[in-house]
């Protein structure tokens, strides 16, 4: 079964072929990151103009790869949500458009199950269920993985997501977007126990994140060593940050797989890329007899494949949208 599959929930126009929701015949990318380095982060309305120039071209160029033509396609595949609502829409219009003229079924994906779902596509024996930590620049998550499309969320941040505060401690040390690579470069160069900044527990809710405590005791620290004139090092706040978000990920985690006495664990989105995190987390695992699985960054990133990969299951599921399928900006997971 091929499915072509789209991705735009944010800032990279994508679309994939995915063949029996295993094989990735195609896997294109088109990021914008160079023309949102300007502004320093994500501008929606320029993400949605940049999707709507891509779109096509994307999509022609997935097929071509994959030496494939609509005729071949069985079924067409979108994120829906959650994402920018501007950016989310061309995508639904264009798969819309596409099952509408080709009388295809339409298969809506959540864009978090995209993400638990890209470990799929080189653990070919990685089975349900599992708890999954899905960390990215919108998402913080630990979702106890019951079957494919059966989710119980364990834990998730109350404010900031990970990515996110990558990002805003990035700028405030002047690396500059997108923070994550950039971060987790300069730390590798730092004495990660030169600053001690907080980790935040949430007293009612203990596998809950909190990191805009942390945000900010950064900004504070870099804004009263200019105020005093003292020079600080930005690899040293780069490696401490990093440090203090990296356990506590990995001791939430290590709490939500003792609790559901489960030993396979996965790690999902953007941040699963962060090399200080599959470091600790390995060796986490490794301690307490836990099967680990983590992506290539090509997979972590946002992406059509693992929508591909998603949206197959969902099909075997008989999970089809109408051609009334909306984009959902704040859709949560397990939602239709």
């Amino acid at each position: 079964m091929n499915i072509l599959a789209i991705e735009t929930s944010c800032d990279e126009t994508a679309a994939a072929v995915v063949c029996d929701g295993r094989e990735i015949k195609s896997n294109i990318i088109s990021s914008q990151i160079d023309l949102h380095k300007l502004y320093g982060g994500v501008v929606p309305e320029i993400a949605s103009r940049k999707h709507i120039e891509k779109i096509n071209p994307v999509i022609t160029e997935a097929l071509e790869t994959a030496d494939v033509t609509l005729d071949e396609i069985d079924a067409i595949a979108v994120t829906y949500g959650p994402g920018l609502v501007g950016a989310l829409l061309v995508g639904v219009a264009a798969a819309k458009a596409i099952a509408f003229a080709k009388g295809l079924p339409l298969i809506g994906v959540h864009h978090i199950e995209g993400h638990i779902c890209a470990n799929f596509i080189e653990y070919q024996s990685l089975k349900p269920p599992f708890i999954s930590l899905v960390v990215s620049g919108g998402h913080s998550h630990l979702v106890l993985v019951k079957d494919i499309g059966v989710y119980e969320i364990l834990g998730r941040t109350r404010d900031d997501a990970v990515g996110e505060a990558y990002d805003k401690v990035a700028r405030t040390i002047g690396l500059g977007y997108p923070g994550g690579p950039k971060m987790d470069a300069l730390a590798k160069e730092g004495n990660s126990e030169a600053i001690i900044f907080p980790k935040a527990r949430v007293a009612d809710a203990p596998l809950d994140f909190s990191f805009s405590g942390l945000k900010s005791a950064v900004l504070n620290y870099v804004n009263g060593c200019q105020m005093k004139g003292v020079v600080y090092n930005p690899a040293d706040v780069a490696a401490s940050f990093q440090k203090a978000v990296v356990d506590v990920l990995v001791e939430h985690t290590m709490k939500a797989l003792e609790s559901c006495q489960m030993d396979k664990l996965v790690l999902a989105g953007g941040v699963a890329a962060n090399t200080k995190l599959r470091a600790v987390m390995k060796k986490a695992c490794a301690e307490n007899g836990i099967a680990f699985y983590f992506p290539s960054p090509i997979y972590c990133t946002d992406n059509a494949a693992m929508i591909g990969v998603a949206a197959y299951y969902e099909y075997l599921a008989g999970n089809q949208a109408n051609l009334d399928l909306n984009a959902i900006p704040n859709l949560k997971l397990g939602q239709r």
